[in-house]
């Protein structure tokens, strides 16, 4: 069902310079929201269309190559009871399994 006749509000001239005239003068300043300086702005995106900012944007994803990588990125698979187990256990419950895993590797390779 279409509605007619929607009104809308708008303001009029006279009371936009209203609000102007009795907008205060001084701008408002927080010290937990400072002026921002020329240098801040040196590592700003800047584009003129949305293609140009996707391709900038694009250029700038991900966290880039690991330094110093020290561990492997694998696909593995657990069984339900112990991935359960481990992911109950909390945040960190990769490293965890890592620990178990190494612990394992210790024992047995001594042997």
């Amino acid at each position: 069902m279409k509605r007619d006749n929607i009104s809308k509000t708008f303001f009029n001239p006279e009371e936009i310079a209203a609000a102007i005239a009795a907008a205060p003068d001084q701008v408002f300043t927080d010290e937990d929201s400072p002026r921002t300086k020329p240098g801040d702005w040196d590592n700003a995106i800047t584009s003129n269309s949305l293609e140009e900012l996707q391709a900038k944007l694009a250029e700038r994803r991900g966290r880039g190559p690991n330094k110093q990588p020290t561990k492997q990125q694998v696909a593995i698979r657990y069984s339900p009871e112990v991935l359960a187990y481990f992911k109950a256990t909390g945040a960190g419950w990769q490293t965890r399994i890592d620990e178990v895993l190494q612990d394992y590797v210790k024992e047995h390779r001594a042997a």
